[in-house]
């Protein structure tokens, strides 16, 4: 029996490398942030929930999802070393599924916060989270597509969400999507029923700008639109054609019927570029943008659609 050929030993040694690879990085991103994530037990009127939780400071600040929280009387966090403690409720966002929850405590181990611009499609993605109440469950995918929007349960539309096949059940809400050097690119939010592989995160840069306003004011004041959008790469060529600096921009994919988008003559397909003079990078480049200051003033917000680049005049409503 002749010896085997020397090219698929090589093979098979590269294709355990990789497999090695992939396992240490899951591995090491689990054992990272494993222990920053907890399990939540919500009491809401005469029902009770769970969802998931994560420390992203070490004096006790918690990020979690609005769902899980909203309108809770008492919240109770289980970390995985079996440290229970009462938490608060500082403030909730329902338009990014976002809340923030405090437990009195120190030294927590905590997560670091990495950056959603910087995700691409195909790149590993890990999520940790108790569903069905198993504590600390791992699993891990890629990032299947960005600039989703999802509209929730109660009907509240989210944008720029990370879509993952990472297998997420009920119970995962709440907990952290992480990238393979552990840091947390996405709070996991939703899967769809019935759907194979179809799971979506808050990306972390809306997030820690919603953070910001929940700690100041205990929730998020914002100018409205009525649309529904995504972030797209702007195309160099149509930039250079029209004078604009922009690398990325916010597709319109829908119109809220009667809402100020409407009524200034937006329509699906217009490419958002500034916003009163700023460029607009992506989602949370317009979400920035939308301050309070704006409300009810107009606003004159540049758009291409097609080939020709024209300005429109809205006036931001509050949600």
């Amino acid at each position: 029996m002749g010896a085997i050929p020397r090219f698929v030993s090589g093979a098979a040694e590269t294709e355990t490398a990789l497999f090695d690879a992939y396992s240490n990085a899951v591995i090491g991103a689990a054992e990272r942030v494993g222990p920053a994530v907890a399990h939540l037990e919500v009491e809401i009127g005469k029902r009770r929930g769970n969802g998931s939780a994560f420390a992203f400071t070490p004096d006790g600040l918690l990020l979690t999802n609005s769902h899980v929280v909203h309108g809770a009387r008492r919240i109770r966090a289980t970390f995985a070393d079996g440290t229970s403690r009462e938490a608060d409720l500082i403030g909730d966002d329902p338009h990014t599924d976002t809340a923030v929850v405090r437990i009195g405590a120190s030294s927590l181990p905590a997560v670091t916060l990495g950056s959603s611009r910087a995700v691409r499609v195909g790149q590993l993605a890990i999520a940790i989270g108790n569903p069905y109440g198993f504590q600390h469950t791992v699993t891990a995918g890629v990032v299947s597509a960005l600039g989703r929007s999802l509209r929730t349960q109660s009907g509240r539309l989210v944008d720029d969400v990370l879509q993952t096949d990472a297998a997420l059940n009920p119970g995962n809400s709440g907990g952290p999507l992480v990238d393979s050097r552990g840091e947390v690119i996405g709070v996991n939010t939703a899967i769809i029923p019935m759907a194979q592989g179809i799971c979506f995160a808050t990306a972390i840069d809306t997030v820690k700008w919603v953070v910001i306003q929940l700690l100041r004011d205990g929730r998020v004041r914002r100018g409205y639109l009525g649309i529904a959008g995504a972030t797209i790469p702007f195309p160099r060529r149509t930039a250079r054609h029209f004078g604009l600096a922009n690398a990325l921009t916010v597709r319109v994919e829908s119109v809220e019927g009667g809402g100020p988008a409407s009524r200034a003559g937006l329509e699906a397909g217009d490419l958002i570029v500034a916003f009163d003079g700023a460029a607009v990078e992506g989602i949370d480049s317009l979400h920035r943008l939308l301050t309070v200051e704006r409300i009810g003033k107009p606003v004159v917000v540049t758009v291409v659609r097609r080939a020709q680049k024209m300005n429109l005049e809205i006036r931001p409503i509050e949600v």
